[in-house]
């Protein structure tokens, strides 16, 4: 179908240029001046035709007849041009240069024709603005370069080129920041990514100032060309841009005539593909052969200038001190230099003069390692020697051995092993004497050549090597760098320690911005392998031509590193002997082994100790592992085993963490920036076991060349592999990526400290509050973590506390969370917080936690069960015993034993309650009768009201009654004589005295 399309186009340019030559009859015949050549497009069979096209259609007559033109594959060299008329390659005058089948931008003023700046609209953000926010970050051009947004904004750099065959692009890029993501692609015509699985779709890295170069090939079509950037910033930091300079394109359409040169450069010789910049001093402008020099006395011009500038009188910015070298009577004096090439004026009104020189002063004493023999250079003691550096060398006692490693203090000449240099953003190397200089006491950064600069400091170390005591050692340190510095700033300065471990890829350690005062830093290096330390101030990270902040400057007082490989001796430490008689050399201890000072032999560390490796020798060098944790086999570290007792009153509780897995995660969020970037933190934390359990945190932004598996095992130049780590996760929907990006790796715990119930341990503060209360009994395990590598906030380290909840409504794995308050797992920073609710998390059965039940006897057989107490809080440990069947004869004679008992009892209390209610109405109707005789108006009621009871003679109570009043002991003694028959009145029965009553 396309090929069919290009025959059509062709051949309606072919009776387009015909028809013009038909309606222009009767006019002036065309000169070559008025028409110019042009190729139809290509057909399928790969043929093309030359056809003239007009500069004004119908001025003129008569053009040139349609001829078959170069095969479409065609192209002339490098250097070259395609002369349309003879369609023969012609060399490129001086001052122009041609690429043959390429286009280069290395010109960036403004936007080259074909670039387009696109910013991605931030549509999942939280608030419904978001996608506002953006839609000033672009691309901007800086003359030598184009840079990127400073911002976290998804921006793209977009160029559509047309390929008549396969070609390929290529650019150089400055990358020196991880917080910006960098994805360069290539779609087609269709809007289809072209081999999205290309490992050269991510930039790598680059060191501060440096350029790199990167290469893509291309097919042949169309082919959309992506620059895209984006970053998440979470912090106070911006992110430091992108910078992109001579973008070259091979495989386009024939070049028909050369490009000139650019003001600032030329080309002497014809047949140029490239122009290079005028040497300072000189101009150029646009297709210059040879470039103009400046009138030097009143004017400078700098590398790849257009014009020459004034020369502005002389200030305190165009100069800088430096500390001699000492001469031979050991002397040195502070003078002042001219910063090279000097651009300006002395001897004019409001110039100022270069200061003179200081007295000369007794040189600095020589570094430690270093010894001088009455000369002026220090050198380095002989191997098996030491100095403190102002002694002369000398041999370690037997039993000890020199310690390596670098120790600079004093700063006279700049030792050997390092290097300082000097990165202009965008052009090519500053001088590298303005890089960093010596200043006695301490170094400090030069003066540079524009504010944006970076001057680097750097030292190589080729490897270490512990002493030969712990050679046979794989401890969790190696070696260790400190320094001390401060920054003095009042611009937006900032200082950067970076690390190259293996020549690999340049990686910032710590960074730090604006003024510090002075302070130390620690790096620990838990590898084995080359490394270079490198140390870069810039002014300012702003586009900048000049030298406004020139005083802002940076210092470093000392520099220690330990155990270098080639390194120097400050001291002598102790070391194990052989314990053959004729051997007097030092030997390796096996691994958890420190050297008794007593015997000089090696003596293995006590069980669950862990041996530190930069510690004075002797038994203090094998420090306890914390509560319920133990050390490995070779007292590197400590661990837990997944095994965990608590004893709280008599009941002791026993924990198999065991089922966890080897690795937790956790993906919490989203969150978002300020810019609406949505962004996840990822955690992956391992309880239990020691280094071969770790969890791994990788960055595959910079590193997507290695595989899944190395990935997973920590093999990636970024890859964190520590008990817990965390990675930032951008999701690729939302910002056009098209993968899900992790990069920011950090490591959070790489030293476990033990595992307790209490809150406290070692300093660190586990935080219950911060959780929801627990309504279980069990109580919270609390494993603690802690992280050796001090950071500019968190001067003593990360530490994190994990907490074990039992949940028996979780399954084993449980769920892993975070603080609500702190959604970034943390409150302040320094101290991550964890809550891991699982019914894994809960303690092993036991007997305690499950109870009988009796079955109903049945047939002279009763059941008994077993059942879980509820909530059920255990998992694993004993199991529930089998339901028994047991006999139950015995139980039903008791039970018939005291069902008659209790009947007989019941029987003779009724019986004894109807005797004495009997007794009673007796008394209670004689009591009656002796009322009513005795009181004269008393109305004689029925036989009832006296309580006769049937069979009683009425006449035997006519008789006279006499009544004697009985005392309160006289009734209660006849009450109680009731059932003896005795009276419970004393009367007298006078028959001659009838119905008279005494009172008594």
């Amino acid at each position: 179908m396309r090929s069919m399309a290009c025959v059509v186009a062709s051949c309606a340019l072919i009776l387009c240029a015909l028809q013009l030559m038909d309606g222009a009859k009767g006019q002036r015949q065309c000169s070559e001046t008025d028409y110019y050549y042009e190729y139809t497009e290509c057909d399928s069979t790969g043929s093309r035709w030359r056809v003239a096209i007009p500069q004004n259609p119908g001025s003129c007559t008569v053009l040139p007849d349609p001829v078959r033109g170069k095969e479409c594959t065609f192209s002339c060299k490098a250097g070259e041009f395609l002369e349309m008329s003879a369609q023969d390659c012609i060399q490129c005058a001086s001052g122009s240069y041609s690429l043959g089948s390429g286009v280069r931008f290395d010109q960036w003023d403004s936007m080259p024709a074909g670039f387009s700046s696109l910013a991605t609209s931030q549509e999942n953000g939280p608030r419904g603005d978001d996608r506002l926010t953006c839609n000033s970050s672009s691309w901007v051009p800086q003359g030598n370069y184009i840079e990127s947004n400073r911002d976290e904004c998804t921006v793209s750099l977009i160029y559509a080129v047309h390929l008549k065959k396969q070609g390929s692009v290529s650019f150089e890029y400055q990358y020196p920041d991880n917080n910006l993501v960098v994805e360069f692609f290539i779609q087609n015509d269709q809007c289809q990514e072209m081999d999205p699985s290309a490992d050269t779709k991510w930039l790598k890295l680059t060191n501060h100032g440096d350029w790199a170069t990167h290469t893509v090939n291309l097919k042949s079509g169309t082919n959309i060309l992506y620059w895209r950037t984006g970053g998440v910033l979470m912090g106070t930091k911006g992110v430091k841009p992108i910078l992109l300079k001579n973008v070259q394109i091979e495989g386009v359409a024939y070049t028909s005539e050369c490009f000139r040169c650019k003001p600032g450069m030329f080309s002497h010789a014809p047949g140029s593909s490239t122009c290079v910049p005028c040497p300072w001093n000189t101009y150029s402008g646009h297709g210059a052969s040879s470039c103009t020099p400046c009138n030097t006395t009143t004017h400078y011009a700098a590398e790849g200038s257009a014009v020459c500038k004034t020369k502005p009188p002389c200030s305190k910015r165009d100069y800088f001190q430096i500390h001699t070298a000492c001469d031979p009577e050991g002397k040195t004096q502070v003078i002042h230099k001219w910063i090279e090439p000097k651009i300006c004026l002395e001897g004019v009104t409001g110039a100022e003069s270069l200061p003179p020189s200081g007295k000369r002063e007794p040189c600095p004493p020589c570094n430690p390692g270093f010894y001088n023999n009455d000369t002026a250079t220090c050198s380095p003691c002989p191997p098996g020697s030491y100095s403190d550096g102002k002694k002369p060398c000398k041999q370690c006692l037997a039993g000890t051995e020199p310690t390596l490693g670098y120790e600079y203090k004093w700063w006279n000449i700049l030792p050997a092993n390092m290097k300082t240099s000097c990165f202009n953003v965008g052009n090519s190397k500053c001088d590298s004497m303005n890089g960093w200089e010596v200043a006695g006491d301490h170094i400090q950064s030069g003066a540079g050549s524009s504010d944006n600069d970076y001057l680097i400091l750097n030292i190589h170390i080729p490897g270490f090597k512990l002493p030969t005591s712990m050679s046979s050692h794989s401890p969790a340190e190696y070696g260790r760098i400190t320094f001390e510095y401060e920054t003095s700033c009042s611009a937006d300065c900032e200082l950067y320690f970076m690390m190259d471990v293996n020549r690999k890829s340049t990686t910032v350690v710590e960074s730090w911005e604006r003024t510090k005062p002075r302070q130390f830093y620690t790096h620990v290096m838990t590898k084995n392998a080359s490394v270079s330390y490198t140390w870069a101030f810039q002014r300012t990270n702003q586009p900048a031509d000049g030298r406004r902040y020139v005083h802002d400057v940076a210092r470093i007082y000392s520099i220690s590193v330990t155990n270098a490989m080639d390194g120097v001796s400050s001291g002598c430490s102790a070391c194990a002997l052989s314990t053959e008689p004729s051997s007097s050399g030092c030997v390796p201890c096996p691994p958890g082994h420190y050297i008794d000072a007593l015997t000089s032999q090696c003596t293995e560390c006590p069980h669950n100790t862990y041996l530190v490796s930069h510690a004075t020798p002797g038994p203090d060098a094998c420090k306890p592992c914390g509560p319920a944790s133990k050390s490995d086999k070779d007292h590197s570290l400590c661990y837990s085993d997944c095994h965990f007792t608590h004893t709280e009153g008599n009941a002791t509780l026993t924990y198999d963490f065991s089922l966890f897995g080897s690795v937790g995660s956790l993906m919490n969020g989203p969150s978002f920036t300020s810019k609406g970037t949505k962004y996840f933190h990822h955690f992956n934390i391992s309880l239990c076991g020691g280094q071969r359990q770790f969890a791994v945190c990788t960055d595959n932004v910079t590193d997507l060349s290695i595989t899944d598996s190395q990935r997973e095992k920590g093999e990636g130049g970024n890859a964190v592999k520590t008990f817990i780590c965390q990675s930032t996760i951008i999701p690729a929907s939302g910002r056009g990526f098209h993968t899900a990006l992790s990069s920011q790796s950090i490591n959070l715990a790489d030293t476990f400290l033990g595992v307790t119930v209490e809150n406290t341990l070692e300093g660190i503060r586990a935080r219950p509050e911060l959780h929801p209360p627990s309504t279980k009994k069990v109580p919270d395990i609390n494993f603690y973590y802690r992280s050796l590598e001090a950071t500019s906030s968190c001067e003593s380290g990360r530490s994190a506390v994990v907490t074990l909840r039992c949940n028996p409504e979780k399954g084993i794995k449980g769920d892993l969370a975070v603080p609500s308050q702190c959604p970034a797992g943390t409150c302040d920073g320094c101290t991550f917080h964890f809550l891991w609710e699982s019914s894994g998390a809960c303690p092993t059965c036991t007997q305690r936690d499950y109870h009988q039940i009796e079955g109903v006897c049945k047939g002279g057989q009763q059941d008994l069960l077993f059942v879980w107490t509820e909530p059920k809080l255990c998992i694993g440990g004993v199991t529930l015993p089998e339901k028994r069947t047991l006999p139950c004869e015995s139980m039903e004679l008791w039970v018939r034993f005291g069902a008659g008992l209790g009947a007989f009892t019941a029987v003779l209390l009724v019986s004894l309650t109807c005797y004495f209610w009997k007794k009673n109405k007796r008394l209670e109707h004689k009591y009656c009768r002796l009322v009513m005789s005795a009181n004269k108006e008393c109305e004689m009621q029925g036989a009832d009201s006296c309580a006769m009871m049937e069979g009683e003679n009425e006449g035997d109570m006519e008789d006279e009654v006499v009544y004697t009043k009985p005392s309160l002991l006289g009734k209660l003694k006849a009450i109680a004589s009731k059932g003896n028959g005795e009276n419970y009145e004393h009367m007298q029965l006078n028959s001659s005295h009838s119905k008279s009553l005494v009172w008594s």
